[in-house]
């Protein structure tokens, strides 16, 4: 059995921290006074609530939302991977390896038939089969992957509608 550690047992939100985290997840740049006034705290209450939330774990980092696109990357795609029964000693290194490459967006550690979902952005399609075929195809540890191509996606509602929170 894994040992529970002080990340796994946090103290519970209230009002006001679901209240901060609603409003930074819709605006990660709002500054202190802004986030405090539509929180209805004191500007120092607000700084000292983030700050605790930013030690708890609970605010993970803040980031920028860039449109792959821009970057020369309008294609994209979520990559199953099914790694060998063989390299499950494997699954770390091979998150951290998909990790640096700099096509990969986002890793996902899964739980069910496939080990990973890799969000990969490449410039064409022949960037992406060259992605699948180099960085995938050609591991002795990948069994399987299946490539599904994004066309459009939506953000859902979690984070900038406070009955979630």
């Amino acid at each position: 059995m894994t040992p529970v550690t002080a990340q796994d047992v946090r103290p519970a939100l209230d009002a006001v921290d679901r209240r901060i985290l609603t409003a930074l997840s819709a605006d990660a740049r709002l500054p202190n006074n802004a986030l405090a006034e539509r929180v209805g705290v004191a500007p120092s209450t607000c700084l000292a609530r983030v700050r605790a939330l930013r030690q708890r774990g609970v605010i993970r980092g803040y980031s920028a939302d860039v449109d792959p696109a821009a970057l020369g990357r309008p294609l994209q795609a979520m990559i199953a991977v099914r790694l060998q029964s063989g390299a499950r000693g494997h699954l770390s290194r091979f998150a951290t390896r998909m990790a640096s490459l700099p096509e990969v967006l986002d890793v996902y550690f899964l739980g069910g038939a496939d080990d990973f979902l890799v969000h990969v952005a490449a410039r064409g399609s022949d960037d992406m089969r060259d992605f699948v075929v180099h960085h995938l195809s050609t591991d002795p540890d990948v069994a399987m992957t299946e490539t599904h191509l994004i066309f459009d996606h939506a953000r859902g509602a979690f984070g900038r509608d406070a009955a979630l929170l």
